[in-house]
C-alpha cells in the first residue's frame, strides 16, 4: 500500500502521517528529508533536485508499503510510483497559522523573536504559510496548486478538511482504504 498525505504547512501531514504508519505498521517518508539538507539551521539549504528526485524514486520503488508525507506538485513526471490513496488535508487558515507559530516556537524558542536574522527568517516563512490561501504570488505550493494538480490525478483520494483529532482522521483513512479494497499485500 503506497498512500501519499499532502496539505499545506501546519494542515497536520507529519503528524497524522507518522501516526498512521503507525497503525499500519508500514514506513513513513516526509518530503522535508528529501527536499532539505541537513543544516545547522534546519530549512534553509535545498537538496539539488535531481539528487532529491533519484534518491526518493530509489527509496519508495523498493520498499513495499509506506506512508509519504508531503507536497511534490512541482518535483516533476516520473518521480513517484503510482499512489494508491491520497489523502489531502485542507484547515482553516486561522487554524493552520496558530499551529505554525507554535510548533515554530517549540522548535526554537525565542530566538524567532530576538535574534533579527532568524526573526526574518520566521517572518518570510509566515508570509509564505499565509500565502496557500491567498495565493498572491510568494509561494508556488498553494491551495488552487494543490487543487490544480489534485485535478489531474487519477487516484482514489480522501479530502479531510476539518480539524479532528489524529485518531478520527485515522478512522476515516482506515474507512476509505476499506471501501477502495486497499489491503496490505
Amino acid at each position: 500500500m503506497r498512500i501519499h498525505i499532502f496539505g499545506a504547512s501546519g494542515s497536520g501531514v507529519t503528524t497524522l502521517g507518522k501516526a498512521l504508519s503507525q497503525k499500519l505498521n508500514i514506513e513513513y517518508f516526509d518530503s522535508d528529508d528529501f527536499f532539505w539538507l541537513k543544516t545547522d539551521i534546519p530549512f534553509t539549504i535545498k537538496q539539488d533536485p535531481a539528487v532529491r528526485n533519484t534518491v526518493i524514486s530509489e527509496k519508495l520503488n523498493t520498499t513495499g508499503h509506506w506512508v509519504f508525507g508531503g507536497s511534490i506538485i512541482h518535483w516533476g513526471p516520473d518521480v513517484f510510483p503510482r499512489f494508491d490513496l491520497i489523502v489531502f488535508l485542507y484547515l482553516a487558515p486561522n487554524i493552520r497559522l496558530e499551529r505554525i507559530r507554535k510548533r515554530e516556537h517549540e522548535r526554537y524558542g525565542d530566538e524567532i523573536i530576538i535574534n533579527p536574522e532568524r526573526k526574518d527568517k520566521f517572518e518570510k516563512f509566515m508570509d509564505w504559510t499565509k500565502d496557500y490561501d491567498n495565493n498572491t504570488g510568494i509561494a508556488n505550493r498553494t491551495l488552487h496548486a494543490h487543487r490544480e494538480w489534485l485535478s489531474t490525478i487519477n487516484t482514489p483520494l480522501l479530502e479531510l478538511s476539518r480539524n479532528d483529532d489524529v485518531q478520527q482522521k485515522i478512522k476515516m483513512i482506515l474507512d476509505k482504504i476499506d471501501e477502495e479494497k486497499l489491503y496490505l499485500k
